[in-house]
């Protein structure tokens, strides 16, 4: 027998750029923007916990640098990420850029985001608020909109003031859609921009996950990212190493 699935209208929102919507459906919660376009998928009796394989890469990016302590995330969503990282990491200073003032609101009301003290949220416009922003270990960029990659996701100023942000051996992590060809958005753009010294992760949500160091010296330690990952696995409740295998430097 087939149960139906009850979905729950918890909250919405309208602001200057659509809807915002969250969702519950059994022991998960949604945030969608727009007609039903899924942004987050939250775990509710463990909100680090990653339900899908492209929030799993983004964290394998992070386990790219040994002892990382701060972070910035460019788009926060409904946190889960975040969340993760504040648990799984050794990060002292963390600070999330959100263009939109209610998504902050709902993922802690409702979606179980930390109101933690090393956490501080900025309002605003990512490409414009960059340049403020503390220089971090670790930055991350996952900022869509209800109609896909925000232009940020394409602009080579933006993409180059990232690189430029990050602390001598930090890691730039971004959740890039994928063509037809499984190669990430803007392919040639990245590959002329880091110079083809980057790794990316494909996963099968149709995502690219770009892991690109501070500067050309640094290499992918492949060996002590599989140690941390390891390490880790018995805390995450699943194992990084499937994932960690599809690696590949730049195509």
């Amino acid at each position: 027998m087939t149960v139906e699935r009850v979905e729950r209208l918890l909250a919405q929102v309208q602001d200057d750029y659509g809807t915002i919507s969250v969702l519950e459906v059994d022991d998960y919660r949604f945030l969608e923007f727009g007609e039903a376009i899924e942004q987050s998928c939250v775990f509710t009796a463990d909100p680090s916990w990653l339900e899908y394989d492209y929030t799993r890469a983004m964290l394998i990016g992070a386990l790219c640098h040994a002892e990382p302590e701060s972070a910035l995330f460019l788009g926060l969503g409904a946190g889960t990420l975040t969340q993760a990282c504040m648990k799984f990491l050794p990060l002292e200073d963390i600070e999330a850029i959100e263009l939109r003032p209610d998504v902050p609101r709902l993922a802690i009301e409702y979606l179980g985001l930390d109101d933690d003290p090393r956490l501080y949220i900025r309002i605003g416009d990512a490409v414009e608020l960059l340049d403020s922003a503390e220089p971090a270990d670790l930055i991350f960029v996952d900022l869509y909109t209800d109609h896909g990659p925000g232009v940020a996701h394409l602009a080579w100023r933006f993409l180059e003031n990232c690189q430029k942000r990050l602390n001598p051996g930090g890691w730039l992590v971004i959740n890039q859609w994928a063509g037809d060809d499984g190669k990430p958005l803007g392919a040639a753009l990245l590959r002329g921009l880091y110079h083809r010294h980057y790794w990316e992760l494909p996963v099968k949500e149709g995502n690219v996950i770009l892991m690109v160091p501070a500067d050309l010296d640094q290499e992918l330690d492949l060996a002590g990212l599989n140690a941390r990952a390891d390490a880790l696995a018995p805390r995450l409740g699943y194992s990084l190493q499937p994932l960690i295998a599809a690696i590949r430097p730049a195509s």
